[in-house]
Parts: C-alpha cells; structure tokens; sequence
C-alpha cells in the first residue's frame, strides 16, 4: 500500500471475546469486551476502532454499518476463527472472497444462486449477487506478512453460513458450490456492507476445526485464536 501522511485508521471486529483476546491486550486502552461497545484506542501506532460483533450476519452487518457511519477509518479488518474443507487446524487463512453460502433458490434440479432469481444483493457500480471480492493488493499483503510471522497460511473463497456445517457430507456441498476454503458466520455480510461504503477490507481468520462429523474434542479454538490474532497484529503493524 501507499504510504499515508495522515495516521491510518484501522476497524478491527471480532464475533466474540474469545476470538480477540490476545490481540485486546495489545490494544491502548484495552478495548471493552461486550459486544456493540465500540472502542477507540491504538495499536503499533496507529488509530483503533475496535468492537466484537456477535455471533451471525445481522449482528456482523449491524456492528459494521455503525463503525461505517459514525467513524473515519480508512480500512476494516474482520478476524476470528473458522472451520475448514481442506486444511489443518491452526492454519491461518486470508478470503480472496466472501460468499453467502444459502442465499438463493432450491430448485428440483438442486441449488441455484442469486443470480438464478436476477436480483443482486448490492448493485452500485457493480451488481453483487452471492459474491464479494477482496482487494487482490490487499490480499497479497496480508499472505505475505502472515507467512513471515512464521504460520502456514492459505488463501480463498470463504463461505459465510446461517447453519454451521456439522458433517463431512454438508462442508463437501458447500466447498464445491464456492470452491470454498473455509466457513464462518460473518464475512459475507461484512464484506457487503464494506462493498456498498466503498470500504477496503482484509478477513484473517485462524482455523479451530475440521468441517466433519461434529465432535468438539477435536477441535483446537485456542490455537486458531493465538494464531490468527498474531497474524492481525502483524498485519496492522505493517500497513502503512
């Protein structure tokens, strides 16, 4: 990115506490950990807004139109954690793209996507149907500075679902519908209140499970956490 002569002001939402509270510590002031509360503070130098969303689309969209319209920032970061298709648990992985993974038409002939009804989700200078990219420059930053921290990182589509994937058999319909890395229940909707402000974003997200027959024990939430929140903190370090 170009260099800035003002401060860079950077959003950065997380569903949860959980999700964020190695990176909450290194925010000054520490942020508040109820959700909606929205916080200003800095991080490696440069102006926070920061504030947990909640768990789910409304409260994600909802979270992210408030920060939109009553602060100046000039970037949003969402992160947390996500369960994958095909990956390991403790990856770091960066969206290429957001996707709605349910919003559409079930038809006798299976699934069919916004554009099946001819009504997008978004239309400004673009129409957005299931659909939202990230910005390629963006994305190549984030990659590159997570893979110097030293993770394995891994890049794509990611899915955003109303109901989780809690067997093998209903991650493989999703992955092949998007060509899908991983799925959360936020990034889709933050993503398209991004594209209709007209706001860059960067998703990072730490990977806690294996999208598989549900069994919470083989699931790692605090390594995905550690993971991606010093991902984050990388991240913001080194935007300029």
């Amino acid at each position: 990115m170009e260099p800035d002569k003002k401060r860079l002001k950077i959003a950065l939402i997380a569903p949860t506490q959980a999700e964020s509270k190695d990176l909450r510590l290194q925010i000054q002031p520490e942020p508040h950990e109820e959700p909606k509360i929205i916080s200003q503070g800095e991080l490696h130098g440069k102006s926070i807004i920061f504030s947990h969303c909640g768990v789910g689309k409304v409260n994600a969209a909802h979270t992210a139109t408030l920060i939109l319209e009553n602060y100046d920032v000039d970037l949003l970061l969402l992160f947390g954690i996500a369960g994958t298709y095909s990956g390991a648990i403790g990856d770091v992985v960066v969206a290429e793209s957001e996707n709605y993974g349910e919003e559409g038409v079930l038809t006798e002939d299976g699934w069919k996507p916004m554009e099946f009804t001819g009504f997008p989700l978004l239309k400004n200078e673009k129409e957005y149907y299931n659909t939202f990219p990230m910005d390629a420059d963006l994305v190549r930053f984030t990659i590159s500075v997570s893979k110097d921290t030293g993770f394995n990182v891994k890049s794509g589509n990611f899915v955003t679902v109303s109901q989780c994937s809690g067997t093998h058999e209903s991650g493989e319909i999703l992955k092949k519908r998007f060509n899908s890395l991983c799925e959360n229940m936020e990034g889709a909707a933050v993503a398209h209140i991004c594209a209709l402000y007209g706001m860059p974003m960067i998703e990072i997200r730490g990977i806690s499970n294996i999208v598989e027959e549900r069994a919470l024990k083989n699931w790692n939430i605090p390594l995905a956490v550690s993971h991606c929140n010093k991902a984050v903190s990388e991240v913001v370090k080194r935007l300029k």
